[in-house]
């Protein structure tokens, strides 16, 4: 039968499954290795595997993260850690707001304002790392600028970003799958998005007689 062949639903979702599963685990190991301080190098490595397969280019997932990973160690840790620092103090500020008595208004409203431009900062900034070769600074700002630029995606990326972290928290059933595939999937949807945009910015640079991808906007 069609529906149970190599090119059926059914072969297609289990081996999007197994993907998903293989990626959380190279993920975690390579977060692991590093004693947490690889997670930036880990996530650009799952960025690399995302993008390739948004691209339909399907191959040995463990192996293309293990080279990615390596190319990446450089501009992977400083990026992952300054990530985790950047979002941290905003749930500092959130958690200062619910302990402190009388506190005041202006706290959780630049938690919010602080939060929204370090997710404009690092959401493109993992998958352009991935892709391109650039400086690690050029890499935030370009990030940023694709935010601010395509805001409707962006936002709406947040919201289902929002929606399915929420999902797996629901009950205990949806904790165990978002710890087996809950990383990679987060990441597959960020690729989702980001990678329509980057061949959009890369067409308009070809336009422009760009031959190489160094600055979206430059």
């Amino acid at each position: 039968m069609k529906l149970f062949s190599i090119d059926g639903p059914i072969y297609k979702l289990m081996l999007a499954i197994m993907n998903a599963f293989l990626l959380n685990l190279c993920w975690l190991i390579g977060t692991i290795i590093g004693l947490g301080l690889t997670i930036g190098v880990s996530t650009v490595a799952c960025c690399d595997v995302g993008l390739r397969l948004v691209e339909g280019k399907e191959g040995y997932v463990v192996r293309q993260f293990i080279q990615s990973y390596k190319k990446n160690l450089k501009h992977g840790i400083p990026m992952g850690i300054l990530c985790l620092v950047a979002f941290y103090t905003v749930y500092l500020d959130f958690e200062l707001f619910n302990k402190i008595e009388d506190a005041t208004i202006f706290l959780p409203i630049w938690g919010f304002l602080s939060g929204a431009i370090f997710y404009c900062c690092f959401v493109y900034a993992f998958p352009l790392s991935a892709r391109y070769r650039n400086t690690f600074i050029n890499t935030i700002k370009n990030s940023f600028r694709i935010s601010i630029r395509f805001y409707g995606r962006t936002a709406l990326m947040l919201l289902i970003l929002v929606i399915v972290i929420l999902a797996f928290q629901w009950n205990l059933t949806t904790m165990m799958v978002g710890l087996i595939i809950g990383p990679p999937s987060i990441i597959f949807i960020i690729c989702s998005f980001a990678m329509p945009i980057f061949r959009k910015i890369q067409k308009e640079n070809t336009e422009d007689g760009t031959e190489t991808y160094d600055d979206p906007d430059e």
